[in-house]
């Protein structure tokens, strides 16, 4: 194992055009560091996988010398399948596994869970992995990727306005799903989480916040913000019992509507801790 991924990291190194010296910079390792890897002396710790798989334009199921698409030939695979978002999944599943990397079968449950290239990745690295979704068209073509990527994922159906979850889980993780909550389903959605989440788990979570300096587009217009939008720092009033790994606020561009437009988006990785003094979880 570490010969070939030592011999695969040279390859696509020098297809690249990177020094050893240049990929050290770029995962803030020293030289010595990428030369072991190389030589076979040593692995990459599993917290530098998804960052070292992105800067070599392959994946992490690759490094570990399981056979993959590289993100290239998956983005044109998917275009032709007619794949909405493609397959290259969601930074904020790297972020994750650096915090929680899959040093063992961590439960995932992922809400709203689109054509599935996250719950998919997820699957590609060692975790088990539920995700649900209330559309069937993106639920079928969820489970064509899975069976062509050759993993398991338990994809199933549901709407996250009565989903109430029944099994625990590591990390419950969604991106894209909670705007269309309304303020009065937030606080019971949420509760039900947490009380699901095991103790060191995670909850990593984004929703799109209003702002009176940005205009809504059609495609925002979809999502009932008109009388409900979430504000910046809701998400986080909801977790302020637990640990904060990540809370942050951005604004970004999109063309997905055919109209340019903005987006402002809150972004929460949060960690549920025991209380020593109680005794208990929160």
């Amino acid at each position: 194992m570490s010969l070939e991924i030592s011999k695969f990291i040279v390859r696509k190194r020098r297809a690249l055009g990177y020094t050893q010296q240049n990929l050290a910079d770029f995962l803030s390792v020293s030289f010595q560091t990428v030369a072991s890897w190389e030589n076979g002396l040593s692995l990459p710790e599993v917290s530098l996988l998804p960052r070292l798989a992105w800067v070599l334009d392959t994946s992490v199921d690759v490094l570990v010398a399981y056979q993959a698409m590289s993100k290239a030939e998956q983005e044109k695979n998917m275009s032709e399948r007619g794949n909405y978002k493609g397959v290259i999944p969601n930074d904020l599943c790297y972020e994750i596994m650096r915090i929680k990397p899959p040093t063992k079968p961590y439960r995932v449950l992922e809400i709203g869970c689109g054509e599935g290239r996250d719950a998919i990745f997820f699957a590609q690295n060692g975790y088990r992995v539920s995700a649900f979704d209330i559309s069937d068209e993106c639920l079928e073509k969820a489970r064509s990727l899975a069976e062509q990527a050759q993993v398991e994922v338990d994809f199933f159906k549901a709407d996250i306005h009565e989903f109430k979850p029944v099994s625990n889980y590591d990390i419950i993780y969604s991106t894209g799903a909670f705007h269309y909550l309304p303020a009065m389903r937030r606080s019971e959605l949420i509760s039900d989480l947490k009380k699901r989440t095991s103790v060191s788990g995670i909850n990593a979570i984004t929703v799109l916040v209003d702002k009176p300096f940005i205009e809504r587009t059609p495609e925002v217009n979809e999502i009932p913000l008109q009388t409900d939008p979430w504000v910046s720092g809701e998400l986080n009033y909801y977790y302020q019992d637990w640990l904060f790994h990540k809370c942050d606020e951005v604004i970004y561009d999109s063309n997905r509507s055919g109209i340019f437009h903005r987006h402002c988006m809150d972004i929460l990785i949060a960690e549920k801790r025991t209380n020593k003094n109680k005794g208990k979880s929160v």
